[in-house]
């Protein structure tokens, strides 16, 4: 959570990550000025960084627009690290029955950088459900997810990741720190997340934390689907449904971080 000091030597290898990182969902392509300026480097350190990385084929370069998008090695890469990723396997099972339970959609995120990385999903059996595609990365402070994740975390870490502003998705994101810290003291003593429309209008979650056998917050398990789906006492009882999964589970996480 804290970053860590990259060790000497390493600075070029640090900006060429931080270039791949520069991509995103609503940023999936980007021209030399956009990541030059995105990751702080001037415009021939980015392209040297860019070409290197290209000639991998960790990025590659649109000819018609100069434009550079994530390249098919990343892409083998993500799948390989999702195949061998712990926690994942361990999971995953859970999520199965927690949607054959349910009818509901049922995810495994972890936390990357101020956002919850959807790692594992198993989709619901209603015919409208809510559902993203591996490797989304939503906000915590706008998700069930996000928000049980910084309820299980010391102060000092939420600082570092809640910087403001903090982006307003719908009417209902909270951006406001104060208000989601009085969010997160419910979430404490809840043990559960809820997310009403606060990423997407239509859409509603309810989350809770993964701790391993020592306690440590590794990850979160939740359930989405349509707000008309997730009225107060259904999201109650998913939220046991959560909780006991989470308590199950907590003695199979104990070598995980």
């Amino acid at each position: 959570m804290i970053r860590k000091t990259a060790p000497e030597g390493t600075q070029a290898v640090i900006r060429a990550i931080h270039l791949l990182k520069a991509f995103s969902r609503e940023r999936h392509e980007q021209n030399l000025a956009e990541l030059s300026t995105t990751v702080g480097l001037t415009k021939t350190t980015a392209h040297r960084l860019l070409t290197a990385l290209e000639s991998e084929d960790l990025v590659v370069r649109n000819p018609a627009t100069k434009t550079f998008r994530l390249g098919p090695a990343i892409i083998a890469l993500g799948s390989q690290a999702l195949v061998n990723n712990d926690l994942r396997a361990v999971v995953e099972p859970e999520l199965r029955m927690l949607a054959e339970r349910s009818g509901e959609t049922a995810t495994l995120e972890v936390p990357m950088e101020g956002s919850m990385l959807i790692v594992a999903e198993v989709m619901g059996s209603h015919l409208v459900t809510v559902t993203a595609e591996l490797g989304t990365r939503w906000p915590m402070h706008a998700t069930s997810t996000g928000k049980a994740f910084l309820a299980a975390i010391s102060e000092e870490q939420r600082l570092e990741l809640l910087t403001p502003p903090l982006h307003k998705y719908t009417p209902s994101t909270i951006v406001d720190v104060e208000e989601l810290e009085r969010e997160l003291e419910q979430v404490r003593k809840h043990g559960y997340a809820t997310a009403n429309e606060e990423i997407e209008v239509g859409a509603s979650a309810v989350g809770t934390v993964l701790r391993n056998s020592r306690g440590t917050p590794v990850g979160a398990i939740s359930f989405g689907g349509p707000t008309s789906r997730f009225t107060p006492t259904r999201v109650r009882s998913l939220a046991q449904d959560l909780l006991a999964t989470a308590a199950r589970l907590a003695p199979s996480l104990h070598s995980m971080e």
